[in-house]
């Protein structure tokens, strides 16, 4: 047994197909199939259930599987420990970010550290915060930046900066000649909302659950992106409760309107996320202390 079939033995386990793990791997199936058989033989019983052309894990190799996992993490921190050491290491840095943070918050602060830190490659994945969290927890990215709620105990979670959600409305509407509006308001305009997994939403909607207008208030249209967003406002099919720093241009530029709601004041905190390791990346450690000198 080696360390590559312990890693091929978690990647089959993870995708549910030897076929996919070939592909994914660069091994034809046979070769897979194969170091699947001989890590049976290793441990003297079966791993797969291959009954019914399904392949599932045996009680062997539910059990096996979380220990695998972190062989192969730890031979992998290892290895980067030493290259560190010695002066090879790969100056890779993967960092994940919930939409709003990837697309209109870290974009120029990550363009400062690479001029900084010029010989570190910086991967940025952008996703909804589930599937940051996600990645984070599978170790595909090395730290991860979200707004939304982060319910994994295991996780350490530190504020990096808040922001502000506002009102906004197209320029032309009725609302922006008047100082401000009464929350209660919301429930004669359509709201555009975002996907029910945002981040962002879950946080409006708690706010305005808390100030009993949620459920009066109609869920006129749902869309995928802020930019989305923006635009449908913009063009006058509704209004929407969206982060100060994603309509900063707008509203400079008249094309789109800020409206306050009165006595109200929506705020989230911006978190930093890391899954505890015994070995931090030095990489890591130093987009860290960055973040913390900057901010």
């Amino acid at each position: 047994m080696n360390i590559d079939s312990l890693r091929l033995f978690c990647l089959v386990v993870e995708e549910g197909s030897i076929s996919q793990a070939a592909r994914l791997s660069g091994l034809s199936q046979p070769a897979v199939t194969k170091q699947m058989h001989q890590l049976e033989n290793t441990y003297g019983t079966l791993l797969f259930d291959r009954t019914d052309g399904k392949l599932k894990l045996t009680s062997a190799g539910k059990t096996l599987y979380p220990y695998a996992k972190e062989i192969v993490k730890d031979y992998n921190r290892s290895k980067e420990t030493i290259q560190q050491l010695i002066g090879n290491d790969d100056r890779k840095l993967h960092v994940g970010a919930s939409l709003t943070i990837g697309e209109y918050f870290l974009p120029k602060i990550l363009g400062v550290f690479k001029r900084n830190h010029p010989s570190v490659r910086l991967l940025l994945e952008i996703g909804n915060t589930p599937n940051i969290l996600e990645k984070l927890s599978n170790d595909v990215i090395d730290i991860a930046f979200v707004e939304g709620v982060v319910e994994n105990k295991h996780f350490t979670v530190e504020k990096f900066a808040d922001d502000e959600l506002i009102l906004v409305c197209p320029t032309g509407h009725p609302w922006t000649k008047r100082q401000y509006i009464d929350i209660e308001e919301l429930a004669k305009e359509h709201m555009i909302w975002r996907e029910s997994t945002s981040g962002t939403r879950l946080i409006v909607e708690q706010a305005l659950k808390e100030f009993g207008v949620l459920n009066k208030i109609q869920s006129y249209m749902e869309l995928g992106s802020t930019q989305a967003i923006k635009s449908a406002v913009e063009a006058g099919l509704g209004i929407s409760i969206l982060p100060r720093i994603t309509v900063e241009k707008e509203l400079q530029h008249d094309e789109l309107a800020e409206v306050k709601i009165k006595d109200i004041h929506i705020h989230r905190n911006l978190w930093m996320v890391q899954k505890p390791q015994r070995f931090l990346r030095k990489n890591v450690d130093t987009l860290i202390h960055f973040f913390s000198n900057i901010l």
